[in-house]
């Protein structure tokens, strides 16, 4: 999904549409509070972590759930992530297998499993009992803050240090999922993703900091690419190889979750050929490429870092039924 271009504009005919929109938008915050109020949740013997957020998409919430998962398998505990598989035909519930594809399960699933097992489901519910027929004592749901059938011991709100909770208005007027009171309402710290200072009402949950950092070994500085991303938002992947000190001769963004066609891989190739660049892509991108589209393309590999590792550690506490 592409977010609408009145999402971010201030001008009379974008002010008119969120005005337009904007009883829908309550419409659909209402919907999200009366299913909090009336699902009776699931409760696993698996401790369950939420990494969600408020807004459509583009927060950086997939690279804090891996981090998650490394922090809690180190402490000798055995994590599964458990996933919607939004832009797989999988409903599961069901693991991830080392050869599944992502038209099969999502591109999502499949990096997620570079770090634990992987469970794919669109009953949240049906995931969890399969996580508990197997032994795992953390659940991490990538995603779920308005998912109700699960009861859930810890959730983080994730973000976006520049766009914050956007406009203000819920779906389709703005990007919000929910109003942010009533979704922080159920939260118990927030995760800002990035380097800005977004508004985030009035709150007492804790906030963390986190950055993305790139974890090439291989030096960007004045390397010429060519950059194409189907993510939440693609210009904070230009903005990252940029600041690498990349020279980014053209940036090519795509819809969330996009799934490239064989042509359009060839004519990226065939614009890196000649203007004599490489051409890179993010993980979640790559993942959906197939063998043979992957040759040529390299990868921007990122990894999730918190100003405040301590205060990680203490808001997972609820999760772990012995401290070390």
């Amino acid at each position: 999904m592409r977010q609408p271009d009145f999402w971010n504009r201030r001008d009379l005919a974008s002010r008119l549409a969120t005005l337009l929109l904007s009883p829908l938008g309550r419409i659909y915050g209402a919907s999200v509070a009366y299913r909090a109020a009336h699902t009776e949740p699931y409760k696993p013997h698996a401790k369950v972590l939420c990494v969600g957020n408020l807004t459509t998409g583009g927060t950086g919430k997939t690279p804090i759930a891996m981090e998650m998962g490394r922090i809690i398998a180190a402490r000798g505990n055995r994590p599964v992530f458990l996933t919607r598989g939004y832009g797989g035909r999988v409903t599961g519930p069901a693991f991830v297998a080392a050869d599944d594809r992502a038209t099969h399960v999502g591109d999502e699933p499949l990096l997620l499993a570079t770090v634990a097992p992987v469970i794919v489901s669109r009953d949240r519910a049906a995931g969890a009992r399969l996580a508990d027929a197997h032994g795992f004592d953390v659940i991490i749901m990538d995603d779920g803050h308005q998912n109700f059938s699960l009861a859930k011991n810890v959730s983080l709100i994730v973000v976006d240090a520049d766009e914050g909770f956007g406009n203000g208005y819920v779906l389709p007027a703005g990007p919000l999922r929910e109003p942010v009171k009533q979704g922080l309402a159920r939260a118990d710290a927030i995760v800002v993703n990035g380097a800005g200072a977004p508004r985030l009402g009035e709150t007492d949950l804790p906030v963390v900091h986190s950055q993305l950092a790139s974890t090439n070994e291989k030096s960007w500085s004045g390397i010429r690419v060519v950059a194409f991303a189907g993510i939440g938002r693609p210009e904070k992947f230009f903005a990252s190889l940029a600041a690498l000190g990349a020279i980014v001769i053209e940036a090519r963004p795509y819809g969330d979750h996009h799934v490239y066609t064989q042509s359009e891989i060839a004519r990226l190739k065939a614009k890196a050929r000649a203007e004599n660049a490489t051409l890179i892509t993010t993980e979640k991108d790559f993942f959906r490429l197939t063998p043979a589209e992957r040759e040529g393309i390299e990868v921007l590999r990122v990894r999730a870092t918190f100003d405040d590792p301590a205060r990680i550690d203490r808001l997972l506490q609820p999760l772990f039924p012995h401290p070390n």
